[in-house]
């Protein structure tokens, strides 16, 4: 067998849908076995995890072969964020566990295998780029969410320090007593304390729950929607099968030839 036999062979594999949902249920399953491993497991059970863990790690390296053969060009292969994770979890997982300095890392590492759900599944890998490309956009409502929570947290500090120091102490404590606000965690015990002193002091807390939760959160959510719709027409573009114009163009310029050819064949009276 030829080398582009193989290559075209493994192509279809990569692409079957059996395939691809046998490697889904090898992710879950791998899964499952991770979260066995955190309990007490007697000797078959745990003999039987051990067993499990080699046939995935196998499994694995067989499946990101069979990845990078069927690519016709394997500089393109590593030029994917996916495949280089892919690829870096299934090296890693190699690391023998037993009797290694790097135990704890090979372990740490096939946590992550789980992650490689993401990217079989081209909806989750939408939903991940559509994050990372708004990571830009939500830096500024970041930056704008946390100048409002140092102002708040420097007059929470200096008003109510006296009435409960714990809460409001120092201006570490006052944010992270206004995330506590901003989440709505027991938020109106703060308030009513604060009350008993400052009757108004709910103004404070009123506007401040306004500018986060519900102004900087919809501007989150919608910097995301926004991004993510942008996202899944991108997607759709690429795996679209109608027909461009330049295709149309082509298929009228054979048509041309075809009749051209017929009217030369065809005998004249």
């Amino acid at each position: 067998m030829t080398y582009q036999a193989m290559q075209e062979r493994l192509l279809r594999l990569k692409n079957n849908r059996a395939f691809e949902l046998f490697v889904v249920a090898v992710i879950i399953v791998s899964a499952l076995e991770i979260g066995a491993k955190t309990y007490e497991l007697p000797t078959f059970a745990y003999s039987l995890t051990s067993v499990l863990d080699v046939f995935i790690t196998v499994f694995f390296l067989f499946e990101i072969t069979v990845r990078f053969i069927a690519e016709p060009n394997k500089k393109d292969f590593f030029k994917s964020g996916w495949n280089v994770f892919d690829t870096l979890v299934v090296v890693v997982s190699l690391i023998p566990i037993q009797d290694s300095e790097m135990a704890l890392l090979a372990r740490l590492v096939r946590v992550f295998r789980v992650l490689r759900m993401v990217s079989i599944i081209p909806e989750l890998r939408v939903l991940i780029n559509s994050l990372l490309k708004a990571l830009p956009q939500l830096g500024y409502v970041v930056l704008l969410l946390f100048i409002i929570f140092y102002i708040y947290a420097a007059v929470g500090s200096y008003l109510f320090k006296d009435i409960n120091p714990f809460l409001w102490g120092n201006i570490a404590r006052s944010m992270l007593t206004l995330f506590r606000v901003m989440t709505f965690e027991d938020w109106t015990d703060v308030q009513y304390e604060t009350m008993e002193i400052y009757p108004m002091s709910w103004l404070y807390y009123m506007t401040f729950i306004f500018l986060t939760t519900f102004a900087f959160l919809n501007m989150v959510i919608g910097i995301v929607v926004s991004v993510m719709e942008e996202e899944h027409k991108r997607e759709a573009a690429l795996t679209s099968t109608e027909p461009t114009l330049d295709d149309l163009h082509c298929e009228i310029k054979e048509l041309k030839a075809m009749v051209k050819q017929l009217a030369e064949q065809t005998p004249k009276s």
